[in-house]
């Protein structure tokens, strides 16, 4: 049996158009699919990376520092366009490379995927408790400690309950979850757009100068908190300057993850060869003008050497005196996070869903509710998980492990490209990636550079988790794939004949 067996692509479309338990209801557009992508990148990035990499790393220049991670985003958003109008199926890169790098790849891809998910999922939700307990603070309202997810908490009760209370709301099924997702955007966008707007009469053009601070060496970090790149090299990282910039943009680049989530919907889009690639670029260009925009107001607003780290939109408004706006502020994290982990959640069912699918994890994880239209069985387990690690994780904890995952995935899809262009050249496609081989390659070389820029512990985890999951495959995935099962029945009525 090769571990190289492709899943055929008529196979995989005509599966996606069948019907009965496996069958997700298609009831998705392109501007729910935009919403979707724009809820799910628009989320810590905007109320929190800003502060940090203005101040340790670019200074007012980090508004350029992320249209560059834009730019590197935008070479793996065409080659996710590409493959989803394409191949429009459950699963984004999973799904893809089956078809075109083969099945161990492919489940590498979607091991690596569902670590990325589970985890953003958790750990969201720890982040979004931090700010809602945040907020009933300053209403005089206290969770007990133990119950807090501090330091000495036992539970992080808020997270748990929010990863339960999203679970039953995908449950229940695509109309609620996709209203419910439009709102909590809606609110979020609303409340972005309040701050970048009231923000403009509060900026001093002085705070812009120097626009690029001069360069400066960082220090060395040494063990397992080095980034690879640096055990690899010896090259100690740059903050300010032109390299600062190119710096900044590694980090801020995982402030743009999630517009690959927009891919996992395949299956539920009305109209995917049109709507997906729409939904994939426009989320990327809406989210790309309001960070360049909040880059610009804060940095304008103080100094970037005063920015807050933790909190830089809410800060500058205390210090100008409008706590107001801090409040406002907060509000919109409260909300912006509960969508993020929405959104992360439904795309890592949708993944589960996918390989369950093809024979490679258990098979009452695909079947698919016919009153709700949704996979039951697999968000139910999928929550207990993730509420469980919401609950006893601390949100430092792994949190480069979602990054790791995610680049992996995005090399994958952009290696896919170029190679189902030499392997299936009359493969109808509805939207096709430019300036091939360029904008594949570009993205590719990107992302293993920013995945060489993460910590060593990062990598060891990774492994950890690569190996835990091939186990996985070698004991049940490879013996019980649909495509091993074809090549048996093949190989008996063969004997038959014989």
């Amino acid at each position: 049996m090769s571990l190289l067996r492709k899943k055929p692509l008529e196979r995989a479309v005509k599966e996606a158009r069948g019907e009965g338990e496996q069958q997700l209801r298609r009831d998705l557009s392109a501007l729910d699919l935009t919403i979707l992508g724009v809820g799910v990148i628009l989320g810590t990035g905007i109320f929190v990376l800003t502060g940090t990499v203005a101040r340790n790393m670019a200074g007012p220049a980090v508004a350029l520092s992320f249209v560059v991670a834009a730019a590197v985003c935008a070479c793996a958003a065409l080659c996710y366009a590409e493959f989803a109008s394409s191949v429009p199926v459950a699963g984004s890169a999973y799904s893809y490379s089956y078809t075109s790098l083969g099945e161990l790849p492919a489940w590498i891809i979607g091991w690596a995927l569902s670590l990325e998910l589970t985890l953003a999922t958790a750990v969201v939700a720890v982040g979004w408790s931090g700010y809602l307990q945040s907020m009933l603070n300053s209403l005089g309202l206290h969770l007990p400690a133990a119950l807090s997810g501090g330091d000495d908490a036992v539970v992080n009760l808020p997270a748990a309950l929010l990863v339960l209370v999203l679970g039953v709301v995908l449950v229940v099924g695509g109309k609620l979850s996709k209203g419910v997702t439009n709102v909590l955007v809606g609110i979020k966008l609303a409340i972005v757009l309040l701050v970048i707007v009231a923000g403009l009469f509060f900026i001093d053009t002085a705070n812009y100068s120097p626009f690029v601070p001069e360069a400066q060496h960082t220090a060395k970090v040494s063990g397992l908190q080095a980034p690879l790149l640096q055990l690899l090299t010896g090259i100690t990282p740059t903050a300010f300057g032109v390299a600062g910039i190119l710096s900044a943009a590694a980090m801020v680049f995982f402030a743009y993850i999630g517009f690959d989530m927009v891919a996992t919907s395949a299956e539920e889009t009305r109209r995917p060869q049109r709507d997906l690639p729409i939904g994939i670029i426009a989320s990327l260009v809406v989210v790309t003008v309001l960070y360049v925009a909040v880059c610009l107001v804060v940095t304008g607003m103080q100094h970037y050497s005063q920015l807050s780290v933790k909190a830089p939109l809410a800060d500058a408004f205390t210090a100008k005196g409008h706590p107001f706006f801090a409040t406002v502020i907060s509000l919109g994290a409260v909300v912006g996070l509960a969508a993020v982990s929405l959104i992360c959640f439904r795309s890592q069912s949708r993944v589960v869903f996918a390989m369950a699918r093809d024979g490679l994890l258990p098979k009452a994880l695909c079947k698919v509710d016919p009153r709700h239209g949704t996979p039951k069985a697999n968000l139910v387990v999928l929550a207990v998980i993730m509420a469980a690690l919401a609950a006893f994780l601390k949100f430092d904890l792994l949190a480069e492990m979602v990054n790791i995952g995610t680049l992996f995935a995005f090399a994958a899809v952009s290696a896919s490209v170029l190679i189902m262009r030499r392997t299936a050249p009359d493969l109808p496609r509805a939207f096709r990636t430019p300036w091939v081989p360029f904008i594949p390659l570009v993205s590719l070389l990107c992302c293993l550079y920013l995945m060489l820029n993460l910590q060593l512990i990062t990598w060891v985890g990774f492994l950890v988790w690569l190996a835990v999951g091939l186990a996985l495959y070698f004991g049940y995935g490879r013996r019980h794939s649909k495509l091993n099962e074809r090549a048996r029945d093949t190989a008996e009525e063969a004997d038959a004949t014989v």
